[in-house]
């Protein structure tokens, strides 16, 4: 659905449009359920026939002769439970197929809401909130699809009433003309409810995704809210919000209170008009009493299928806002494309080739300009500079979380764009300054669900020294720590972080800035240990200690986006001024006591 017709119809056409989307996926459903509303309402009106028919040949007949025959008796009866078994029926077929079809489309939009979120990149998820993801994942594709639950109703009670009217018709034509006059007061009720509903119900749906969006930041940053007492204020954020969600929903069930009974109360202001008009037609021979009953009892169901017609369009404005949010996420470019090669496998560590590389968040405004180097299989490189020279940026291109927007990165001489989903994460692994841990185990965090022994496990905590703060732990490996693994410290989730890395023997690893909160001593062994037991790994390395830096073979030397200078690390510090100022001032916020020694690569 393009936003031209979404923008140039209006809400009731709109919601029709996104129906007729669910239709066209799941027809045989719609059918089913369809079908059953139709035997539904047909059934429903044929209880007016046979109650009028039971009125003329044995309710009055009995009064007539003071005796009712067996014979008809059992025949009424039969009628009747005929007509209920096959109500039910259709009660259960609607039904059914009615929740299967929107549990089933909710579940379709849903994975390919996922689906895109996987696909996008970065940069597009660095402009949306992930409160506002949650909602278009949940609440907006809820809300989406929420008018299929009635709609097989609304289209079943639709063939009733018009099958109910025909039979008003052929019953009596001027009772029928009399009860007929309240279908013009019942449609002007229900097109000045939708008026007034529309715009409170389309509010109430955008106020409940900036609700949960306003939840899920205040839950994420509860640390920040804690320790700079900012309680009262976040929480006022929050209950305006929801003052303003509350109020809105108010308004809109007063509307729809109102509604409901003016709705119910016409029909059956119709029925005693021709109750009373009725009366007078039996009395003077112009009609039976069977045909009075029968339009009288139908008069009674048409305001069901109004209503159901009514419940239909009510959902519409929360649908038609659901939809476009989860459209556009759907619709969003942006998607990564990728080949179908497949990384070579080698147990050496992978050619790493960056030649011309430029990227920008704003194109034009570029962040890194014509990046090149090598790194040899097997070597370290260590990315040094200041705040702000495009050290991170770099290593999300090296791991494509982004794409670059002019030259190329190669590993083994193959693209990163020309392998096929997954095969980079064959090769490479990224351990980001900010370790994220799940509510997990420590085994699941490290192994990420992969079918990996208990020795390897272990063999990559050793080398991250985090087997031994793992081995104090209540429970080991099948201790559980906690949402983003609170009850760990800082260093300690860098650690499994890493672990997590080293366990899938990558043979490119990169690290940027993930030793950043363990102590130096702590630092020096991993690092004596990464050159240890992964000395076939190729690394990258974002550095700011000289402890990091020491342990490359070449450092790289960003400025303003661009390699300045390159080389070993005594090398820069001896001939380039700006290099030796930056990482001496690393020192000193490191060492603010006294002068560090220098660590130099072996």
């Amino acid at each position: 659905m393009t936003d031209e017709r979404q923008s140039g119809a209006g809400t009731t056409g709109a919601g029709f449009a996104v129906l007729w989307v669910a239709i066209k996926r799941e027809p045989w459903i719609f059918g089913i359920s369809t079908v059953g509303s139709l035997l539904f309402g047909a059934l429903t009106v044929a209880d007016a026939w046979v109650l009028g028919w039971s009125t003329d040949h044995v309710v009055l007949p009995a009064f007539r002769d003071g005796e009712i025959g067996a014979g008809m008796l059992w025949a009424v009866l039969a009628l009747f439970m005929g007509v209920a078994i096959l109500r039910a029926v259709g009660i259960v077929a609607r039904r059914l197929g009615a929740g299967v079809m929107q549990y089933r489309m909710q579940a379709r939009t849903r994975r390919a809401v996922t689906r895109q979120y996987l696909s996008l990149p970065m940069e597009w998820h660095q402009r949306h909130p992930t409160g506002e993801l949650l909602s278009n994942a949940n609440s907006d594709v809820e809300a989406a699809w929420g008018p299929i639950a009635p709609l097989p109703m609304a289209v079943g009670t639709v063939a009733m009433m018009i099958i109910a009217v025909f039979q008003m018709l052929f019953a009596d034509l001027v009772l029928a003309l009399v009860g007929l006059l309240v279908f013009p007061l019942v449609i002007a009720t229900n097109v000045v409810y939708q008026r007034l509903a529309q715009g409170w119900a389309t509010r109430a749906q955008q106020l409940r995704a900036e609700l949960s969006e306003i939840a899920h930041e205040s839950f994420d940053g509860a640390m920040v809210i804690k320790t700079l007492g900012r309680e009262p204020e976040e929480t006022a954020r929050f209950r305006a919000m929801a003052e303003d969600l509350r109020e809105t929903n108010i308004k809109v069930g007063r509307i729809r209170a109102a509604f409901d009974p003016t709705l119910a109360a016409l029909p059956n202001l119709a029925v005693l008009v021709v109750l009373v008009l009725g009366v007078h037609r039996v009395l003077s021979g112009a009609t039976d009493a069977g045909d009075v009953v029968t339009v009288a009892y139908l008069l009674t169901i048409v305001s069901f299928p109004i209503r159901s017609i009514g419940w239909l369009l009510g959902e519409f404005p929360r649908s038609v806002v659901g939809y476009r949010r989860v459209d556009a996420v759907l619709r969003a470019s942006g998607k990564m494309p990728y080949g179908d090669a497949a990384a070579p496998f080698s147990e050496a560590g992978a050619l790493l080739e960056v030649e011309g590389l430029r990227y920008g968040y704003h194109a034009d405004r570029p962040l890194l300009r014509d990046v090149t180097f090598t790194v040899e299989p097997g070597r370290t490189v260590a990315l040094v500079g200041a705040t702000a020279s495009g050290k991170s940026t770099l290593t999300n291109l090296l791991s494509r979380l982004v794409d670059v927007d002019a030259g190329g990165i190669r590993v083994d001489g193959i693209d990163l764009r020309d392998l096929a989903r997954g095969e980079l994460a064959e090769v490479l692994a990224v351990v980001p300054q900010t370790a994220f841990l799940f509510d997990d185990t420590v085994r699941g965090n490290v192994t990420l669900g992969a079918d990996v022994a208990d020795d390897e496990v272990w063999a990559a905590l050793r080398t991250a020294q985090a087997d031994g703060f793992v081995a104090a732990l209540p429970d080991g490996l099948d201790t559980r720590l906690g949402e983003r693994g609170t009850s760990l410290s800082g260093g300690q989730r860098q650690r499994i972080s890493l672990a997590r890395a080293l366990v899938r023997r990558p043979r490119l690893l990169v690290l940027d800035d993930a030793t950043s909160a363990v102590d130096p001593e702590v630092e020096a062994r991993i690092l004596a240990a990464l050159k240890g037991a992964g000395g076939d790994s190729t690394l990258v390395v974002v550095a700011y200690r000289k402890a990091t830096i020491g342990l490359a073979d070449e450092v790289l030397f960003l400025s303003d986006g661009e390699i300045v200078d390159r080389g070993p690390h005594r090398e820069l510090v001896a001939r380039n001024d700006d290099y030796a100022r930056l990482v001496n001032a690393y020192e000193q916020q490191d060492h603010p006591l006294g002068e560090p020694e220098e660590v130099v690569a072996p």
